[in-house]
């Protein structure tokens, strides 16, 4: 019962970003009436990846208590464009089938391992191992510098993950564009 409430609440979440997405696309393509999809993608690319900077940048100052936080930005950030994205190439996203198709495209993006989570994390606990060894060795001033270089990596890994996600995005719904464009071209 209790994952059927959750089911239910994802599905009416995933409608309202549906409407978001197509907001944000309209807005766009008046302000940019000539750009072809992909130019478009790249700019909702760009946007997004300096979203996810700033939110990394930020989230590497606090260290390890931000990493769930930092993870579930990324990944709201990395689904909407996937959805942008879609929506761009015109695919309807309200079936069960166009849902699976975009996370299918996020998991790909991701690798869908835990190695690239280990990765995400890893200069955070970096800089706090680094912390608590210079603390230990009386030079505690030096470590609580620590953070702050761990936090342009956690911007630079933010902006890498939703590079790939857009990359892929790009990629998958490109082609059935152009799949569907070369199937009626040869009627």
């Amino acid at each position: 019962m209790l994952s059927q409430l959750a089911r239910e609440r994802i599905g009416q979440v995933y409608l309202e970003e549906i409407v978001r997405c197509r907001k944000r696309i309209d807005s766009l393509r008046e302000k940019y009436p000539s750009a072809t999809a992909q130019e478009l993608a790249h700019r909702l690319t760009d946007t997004k990846k300096n979203w996810a900077s700033t939110g990394g940048a930020i989230s590497g100052l606090f260290g390890l208590l931000s990493l769930p936080a930092d993870l579930a930005f990324v990944t709201l950030l990395q689904l909407s464009l996937i959805m942008e994205i879609a929506l761009l190439h015109k695919v309807n996203l309200k079936s069960d089938r166009a849902r699976e198709e975009v996370l299918e495209v996020l998991g790909y993006s991701n690798g869908a391992d835990t190695v690239n989570l280990a990765g995400r994390a890893g200069p955070k606990v970096l800089a706090r191992v680094a912390e608590k060894v210079l603390a230990k060795r009386g030079l505690a001033q030096l470590g609580r510098a620590v953070p702050v270089v761990a936090a342009p990596l956690v911007a630079y890994l933010n902006n890498r993950d939703l590079q790939r996600a857009g990359e892929a995005a790009l990629r998958f719904y490109g082609t059935i564009r152009q799949l569907g464009n070369r199937k009626s071209a040869t009627s």
